[in-house]
């Protein structure tokens, strides 16, 4: 065994419940980060299995024969097991931020990969509800409809919300400004959260055709999901907008404070008395 006063020791003679105390917490600062790596999977193997989705055909007013039909349609299975994959990924983010936070384990990777899997998996699940993928026939008239309830515009407001909190974010919390998430939110996220499984479920099981519950229950979940994702923008805008208020005030009575003391210096050198310059025969040598 090494010196003792050298802080050097044999392993060998430390106790076994030591060295599991010393490597548990190395363990657990993995954990919550495998969860994120492992939601950011999940979210690609989510978006790959709707990119096989084929557009349906559904009866305006479906009978239990027919809704039986629509079910047994290619791609029900995809639609089930793109949900399946979804809940999983919902609940590994709720996992490793509560574990980070209670084993006090939380690292820069996190901070950047786990925002990152959430834009992948919810951006991701609304870019292809909104895809032509989506279209359904309708069996009696031949025209076509957005069965998702998801327009291309309603995507764009969607990315366009996350890109600028995302910026707002970054350019301030580098300033040292919090700008953790507040109760709009986490409703933001919990509804998007429940609004994507759900049109998918009754996608897959349903006939939402028009004037049906389905197609209303769809357009509610939209639309509910829409305006709470861009309200819940506001106050990260409204929070930029005060930071930078206030620090331009600042900057300017800062530039004031410069201004009052160059003044001042300037008033005091020019009130001395210049000292008299010797001229003539008082400066000369004599001869």
């Amino acid at each position: 065994m090494a010196d003792p006063r050298s802080g050097l020791y044999d392993r060998r003679m430390v106790s076994p419940h030591i060295l599991m105390q010393q490597a548990q917490p190395s363990r657990k600062m993995h954990i919550p980060n495998m969860l994120t790596l492992g939601r950011v999977v999940l979210a690609w193997v989510f978006v790959i299995l709707l990119s096989n989705v084929e557009p349906r055909t559904i009866v305006a007013q479906a009978t239990g024969t027919d809704r039986l039909g629509e079910i047994a349609q290619q791609g029900t299975g995809l639609l089930i097991a793109a949900t399946v994959i979804f809940i999983i990924a919902a609940i590994t983010d709720a996992l490793d931020g509560h574990l980070a936070r209670k084993w006090n384990v939380e690292s820069k990777f996190g901070r950047i990969m786990d925002p990152m899997a959430d834009k992948l998996l919810i951006l991701g699940g609304f870019v292809m509800l909104a895809t032509p993928a989506f279209n359904a026939t309708i069996a009696a008239t031949g025209s076509t409809m957005q069965i998702s309830g998801v327009a291309g515009w309603m995507v764009v407001a969607l990315i366009l919300r996350e890109l600028l909190v995302t910026s707002i974010r970054g350019a301030y919390e580098a300033e040292g400004v919090d700008f953790s998430a507040g109760s709009m939110g986490k409703a933001k996220m919990i509804l998007q959260s429940i609004t994507i499984p759900l049109i998918l479920l009754i996608v897959a099981f349903g006939s939402p055709g028009p004037d049906s519950t389905g197609r209303l229950v769809i357009t509610l979940l939209v639309w509910a999901t829409l305006v709470t994702t861009i309200f819940s923008g506001l106050p990260y805008i409204g929070k930029a907008l005060q930071h930078t208020m206030n620090e331009q005030a600042r900057m300017l009575e800062l530039m004031r404070g410069k201004k009052a003391r160059k003044s001042t210096k300037g008033g005091s050198q020019s009130g001395k008395a210049r000292p008299k310059t010797a001229t003539g025969g008082q400066n000369t040598k004599k001869r």
